[in-house]
């Protein structure tokens, strides 16, 4: 039977007994540091990347997160493993001047904008003048546009600086390793031998030329390279269109988007093209565009999640007109919420309900735009899908 004076003995005796740490524990400090665990302790602090990973729920084409907060319950971003997490090439940047929408006189004359985070804009290749083979070295983010960018290294040992490095539009399926090339200075002597390139319609090819012509195209129409319109076959799916044969590529530089070529035209002038809005358009053959489509494509499909990320991306709040005064809005003023039986106008006050303020293209004016042989659908036409 355990009592309690032997319980005191017991305890007598262990106090009288020297304690020594066994040899396999480490030092103290060591030892306190395994052994003593306090809240701070429990709770391992992780890195933004290790957070975002842990919270990340990838689907086949975008990724979404775990709601732990408001902000990013509807988040919804497109996966794009393959852009460069680093820095641009300060070379090719320029810093970003912002004026909040304001012209010189400080008045908003564009509204929505201001804030956002600081940025600095990429110098894009829009004109693609160096010839010769160039690498992809990386696909980069643009925050100032909606497609991705690529950084090109010409292959040239000579060639320094900005001929050296640029920036090009990253076509769909461009990845780092790729190699593009222009043929806007000219094609090569030495490239296909027994070609010779005339505009279509302007003489008849014989058997030796077409087979010419085919290797050429094989050689030539890749998605990135830069060619005159009349070396381009109808059907090709193109983009950065120019319109002039000197000028930058204007058309057709937005994320997702392409055109098409539909005919070139008997007179060997000008090259019908179908824009991404449905416009047919006369472009002149002299101009160049770059074969594939813009790639990026999904990010129409996007949500940002909250407010505040757009006002990184330096939007400002659209306030609804009858919301606002008299003096600020036709739609303004009034007991409660009313309309007063107006038509929806702008805060300017012409209609904004898709009321045509201009008549462009053969509907038009004479003369008023020669280049426009059918206009983008509208209305019935567009919901439908089908153009007259």
């Amino acid at each position: 039977m355990f009592t309690a004076r032997s319980s005191a003995g017991l305890f007598r005796s262990f106090l009288s007994s020297p304690i020594t740490r066994p040899k396999s524990l480490p030092s103290k400090t060591t030892y306190l540091q395994k052994t003593c665990r306090y809240a701070t302790d429990a709770q391992e602090v992780k890195a933004p990347v290790e957070i975002s990973t842990a919270l990340a729920r990838t689907s086949a084409i975008f990724k979404t997160y775990k709601p732990v907060t408001p902000g990013i319950r509807h988040l919804r971003r497109p996966l794009n493993p393959h852009l460069y997490e680093g820095r641009p090439v300060r070379l090719l940047t320029v810093p970003k001047r912002k004026k909040g929408g304001r012209n010189n006189s400080g008045r908003i004359t564009v509204r929505h904008r201001g804030g956002g985070h600081r940025q600095r804009i990429r110098l894009v290749d829009f004109r693609r003048d160096e010839p010769g083979i160039h690498d992809v070295t990386r696909i980069e983010y643009d925050p100032g546009r909606s497609a991705h960018i690529a950084l090109l290294k010409n292959r040239n040992p000579l060639a320094e600086g900005r001929k050296k490095w640029s920036y090009i539009i990253a076509t769909e399926g461009m990845r780092a390793g790729d190699t593009v090339q222009s043929f806007r200075s000219g094609i090569p002597e030495d490239l296909v031998p027994g070609l010779v390139l005339e505009k279509p319609g302007q003489k008849k090819e014989s058997s030796d030329q077409s087979l010419a012509l085919g290797m050429f195209r094989a050689l030539t129409l890749k998605s990135g390279n830069v060619l005159p319109l009349y070396l381009i076959p109808p059907g090709t799916v193109i983009h950065n269109i120019a319109l002039s044969p000197q000028g930058p590529g204007i058309l057709v530089r937005s994320a997702g988007t392409s055109a098409l070529v539909m005919a070139h035209e008997d007179s060997g002038k000008y090259t019908q093209v179908r824009l991404q809005s449905g416009e047919i358009r006369k472009v002149l053959q002299e101009c160049c565009a770059t074969i594939g489509q813009v790639g990026n494509y999904l990010w129409k499909n996007r949500s940002l999640g909250k407010a505040g990320r757009s006002r990184w991306l330096g939007w400002r709040p659209s306030v609804r007109g009858v919301a606002m005064n008299a003096y600020d809005h036709p739609h303004g003023g009034g007991r409660g919420k009313s309309k007063s039986n107006k038509h929806p106008v702008s805060i300017w006050g012409w209609g904004t309900k898709g009321t045509r303020t201009r008549k462009p293209g053969p509907k038009g004016p004479k003369n008023s735009n020669k280049m426009v042989i059918r206009e983008r659908p509208r209305g019935v036409e567009k919901r439908k899908g089908t153009t007259k």
